[in-house]
Formats: C-alpha cells, sequence, structure tokens
C-alpha cells in the first residue's frame, strides 16, 4: 500500500482497524524509550523481536526466539542477529513477578516475568526480556518491540502462500512425516518435561530438506518446521537462529513482492492473520507509520549475522548454557551502538552469514 502512493490515504483507513488490534506500546515502557510520547522514526533504529510458542493461555511463555534487527542512520538496510535461547546471562530482579536477580538461560526471562499474582501478564514478562537482552548487548533502548505467537504465525504464512528459501544444509525433521503429519511418540517415552525425559521422543518416517543452490519454494508447512529444527547430523540450536534469521527475510522479501501488496484479498488475510498472532509496539509510532519511514529499505540487502558461541559447563561439567565466544560478539555490540555495522562485517566477514 506505501507503494501504491495515491492509494495511502485509503490504505490507512482500511488497516487502522487491524493496526489498533495488534499494537500494544507498553512493551516498550521498561526500556529508556517513553512510549506514550511519540517521536520520528529515524534511524539509527534497533527493534527487538521475539517468538514464543506457549501450549495454552495459561502457561508462561518462553522466549524461543529472540531476533535484534539494527537498521542504520540511512534506513537503506536492516542487519539481524539472535541472542541464543539458551544464553546464560545475568537475569535482573523484577519486583512485580517477585523474580530475584539470578543467573539463568535468558529464554526463561520472559516466562518468569509473566507471572504476576498468579496471572500470566506477557507485557511485564517481555519487559524483563528486553532488560536482560539491553544489559547483554549494551543496547541502551529499543525503538520497536514485536511479540510473535507461532501458533497464529502460521496463517501468516498461509496467507502469503508459502516462501522462497535457499535451503544451506541438509536438515531432517524430528516432529513431522514427509508428508507433514505429526510423528507419533515412542510408546515408552513420557512427553517432554515429565521424567524420565527423552530427547528425542517420535518415531517414524522423517520429512528431510536436501541443501540447495538457489532458492526453493517451501509450503508454509514445510517453512515452519524447516525453521524449528535443531537437532540432526552436524547441526546445533546456532544453525536454527540462521534459519530463522533468513526465514525473516525471506518473508519481508514476500510481503514487499507486487504479489502481495496489489492483491486486496490476500492482504486482508495477512492482515487478519497478523491480529491473532502479532503484538507490536512502535514507540507512539503505528505500524503504518512505520511501513512508511522504512519504505526505502531494500530487503534484498538485508543481513544476517552469525555470532560465535558454545556450550558453558559448570562444577561437574554440568551443561548451564550457551555463552558467546571469542571478542566478536563484544565488539559487533559495541558496533551496533556506534552505528557502524557495516564497516565492521566488512573487516570481519566471517561473521556475515553465506546466504547475506
Amino acid at each position: 500500500m506505501v507503494l501504491s502512493g495515491g492509494s495511502l490515504i485509503t490504505g490507512q483507513a482500511l488497516l487502522s482497524k487491524y493496526t489498533g488490534e495488534i499494537t500494544n506500546d507498553s512493551l516498550l515502557e521498561a526500556g529508556a524509550a517513553k512510549a506514550s510520547t511519540k517521536k520520528e522514526i529515524k534511524g539509527p533504529l534497533t527493534l527487538l523481536l521475539v517468538g514464543i510458542d506457549p501450549r495454552k493461555p495459561t502457561t508462561p511463555p518462553l522466549s524461543d526466539s529472540i531476533v535484534v534487527a539494527h537498521i542504520p542512520a540511512d534506513m537503506s538496510t536492516a542487519y539481524l542477529f539472535s541472542i541464543p535461547r539458551d544464553l546464560y546471562v545475568d537475569i535482573p530482579a523484577d519486583e512485580k513477578a517477585g523474580v530475584r536477580a539470578h543467573q539463568g538461560k535468558i529464554n526463561s526471562a520472559m516466562a518468569l516475568g509473566s507471572q504476576v499474582d498468579g496471572k500470566i501478564d506477557v507485557v511485564n514478562g517481555f519487559q524483563l526480556l528486553s532488560k536482560t537482552v539491553r544489559n547483554v548487548t549494551g543496547i541502551k533502548e529499543f525503538d520497536g518491540a514485536a511479540i510473535i505467537n507461532f501458533g497464529g504465525f502460521k496463517k501468516i504464512v498461509e496467507a502469503l502462500g508459502g516462501v522462497s528459501m535457499v535451503i544451506d544444509m541438509d536438515v531432517v525433521s524430528e516432529h513431522l512425516t514427509p508428508e507433514g503429519k505429526q510423528r507419533p511418540r515412542l510408546a515408552r517415552c513420557p512427553a517432554r518435561g515429565n521424567p524420565p525425559k527423552c530427547d528425542h521422543p517420535y518415531t517414524g518416517p522423517q520429512k528431510s530438506y536436501k541443501k540447495s543452490k538457489k532458492a526453493v519454494r517451501l509450503e508454509p508447512w514445510e517453512a515452519l518446521d524447516y525453521v524449528r529444527q535443531r537437532y540432526g547430523k552436524n547441526m546445533t540450536d546456532y544453525d536454527r537462529q540462521r534459519h530463522q534469521q533468513q526465514f525473516i527475510k525471506a518473508m519481508a522479501k514476500e510481503a514487499m513482492s507486487k504479489d502481495v501488496i496489489t492483491d486486496v484479498g490476500k492482504l486482508t488475510k495477512i492482515l487478519n492473520a497478523a491480529g491473532e498472532s502479532l503484538t507490536f509496539a512502535g514507540g507512539g509510532n503505528s505500524p503504518i507509520d512505520w511501513a512508511i519511514a522504512l519504505k526505502g529499505l531494500n530487503v534484498d540487502d538485508m543481513t544476517t549475522v552469525k555470532l560465535p558461541g558454545g556450550g558453558l559447563y559448570g562444577p561437574g561439567d554440568r551443561y548451564l548454557g550457551e555463552q558467546f565466544t571469542g571478542e566478536e560478539a563484544g565488539e559487533f555490540f559495541t558496533a551496533v551502538a556506534e552505528d557502524r555495522v557495516a564497516p565492521y562485517l566488512l573487516a570481519n566477514p566471517r561473521l556475515v552469514n553465506a546466504d547475506s
């Protein structure tokens, strides 16, 4: 609608209902940004994007995916990097949720902060996660934020009709059969989380994704299944992080294609799905304001970044979680704060994912 120019005013009227449903600026209140005060959208900008997959509304949400998007001052492109879900960090205290300051895996911060007076407060959980991420990265504030619920997110991908992605490694699905059905659980392996646990509780034929040199078209269920995987030969959670970043880039490219922005029916389906799965905070600015401000962003030039890491072990060789290794992560975070990511990556090309 932004690219159509003359129909922008009509587009705003049609979209106002949807953008109102998905907007919640209180997500940013824990940071230095004041969500109640609308400010001009200009670079450099940082956005915190969090994916959750709660089994039911009463379940405290773990942040299964944590992605930060950095947009430089000229707002011509974006850099995406992930915070490992198992990163072992200092989690700040939160009086509202009764959380004491302690060390733990970063994906627990949102779940802990969400438990307020016996109820689920996702906003407070997000605020505690945001504070934790800002402490890790040195980012003073986030200019925008989003929570994506994967249950409804599937409908957005279905509305898009799938995505095109380069499969950068052979991947075998832990969860689905070649036909896209749920693989049955082992008869003697109880549900994950109930002792004794099974690392791989499923059995039967598995869907596989073969490495490709060119982009291949993935059906909605295939795309979502592919980016969920973290088990398999020579595969780790860092591979899953990379695939999630690639998926965001592929979805952005798909959403900006002419087949989508000129198809009112498809746009309506996407917005309906977004209303079920997306919560957005724009610092007082609506999603439409952000779309206008970022209309010059080149999706094809978006860069996905890999930060090196590995396991962290405590006394008795007990696995505590993940940690960033080497000096690159700290140097990269400094480059983000000083808005010099492009020259830093030029000098450190090993941090750039191959698809970028």
